[in-house]
């Protein structure tokens, strides 16, 4: 699969599936994932779109530049993908981090932009400090530390006793990923701010909550879905990575979105 330099030379991990000819749906991870985190997605999405999946620079395969990243810069990861690719336009579907990227690429690259979305993700954090605390303790620790608390806010502890191995797939992604890299998109995240842009949106919306996420309660979804004029917000019954946690439910609702 292709790896596609950004505009400041980073190089970023991609990988395809579907036919060339069907309309283009982008996929995009959370923080501290990889594009496998849809695996239950894409096989289902691939026959009716043409998936793009990717690596978030300093995740995966991806390269892992000097921080700190913002939402700005991995929304230009972004637009270099696409533009290696030819792809003039694509459906967005992004998870947290990536719901992230997508509000930026919606208000600040809309022509790139079919519909979009945003899934279990914010908009802005007025408190700085878990962030602040995260990025602190990785100064003296490795991410083997993060991992057992990030399980239980990605997962119910329902889904954990009955999906071990779905869980130990995530567990591995998780340790994988570049410490830098991880940091640098912590950074991105607690400076972002896009409520001001939001209203610009003009994308048709999906914004998808998990009712049990302590992560990005369903309230930080109901604010995005108010600040976009097309926004429709729809819940399961999940924590963090509703994608894995309600696989199906959120397969067949992206798709009658999408479709509709």
């Amino acid at each position: 699969m292709p790896t596609i330099t950004a505009d400041d030379g980073c190089p970023i991990h991609v990988e395809l599936t579907g036919s060339e000819g069907s309309p283009a749906l982008m996929l995009s991870n959370s923080l501290g994932t990889n594009l496998h985190m849809w695996d239950d997605q894409v096989g289902e999405w691939s026959k009716y779109f043409r998936v793009i999946r990717y690596d978030r620079r300093g995740h995966g395969q991806s390269g892992a530049s000097k921080g700190p990243y913002s939402m700005e810069r991995l929304g230009r990861d972004v637009l270099s993908v696409l533009d290696a690719l030819g792809v003039e336009k694509t459906h967005w579907c992004g998870l947290s981090m990536g719901g992230m990227v997508g509000q930026w690429l919606g208000a600040n690259a809309p022509s790139r932009i079919s519909k979009l979305i945003l899934s279990n993700t914010n908009s802005y954090y007025a408190d700085k400090k878990i962030w602040e605390d995260r990025i602190r303790f990785l100064d003296s620790n490795d991410l083997d530390k993060l991992v057992d608390p990030n399980m239980e806010r990605w997962f119910t502890a329902d889904f954990r006793a009955r999906a071990p191995q779905a869980v130990a797939r995530m567990r591995e992604i998780f340790l994988t990923t570049s410490k830098e890299g991880y940091v640098a998109c912590c950074q991105a995240i607690r400076d972002m701010d896009l409520r001001a842009s939001n209203p610009s949106i003009a994308a048709l919306t999906l914004v998808i909550v998990g009712a049990q996420d302590p992560a990005t309660p369903p309230s930080q979804g109901e604010a995005i879905a108010q600040q976009i004029k097309s926004a429709k917000l729809i819940s399961f019954e999940a924590a963090h990575i509703a994608n894995m946690e309600q696989p199906a439910p959120y397969t067949k609702a992206v798709l009658d979105f999408l479709k509709s």
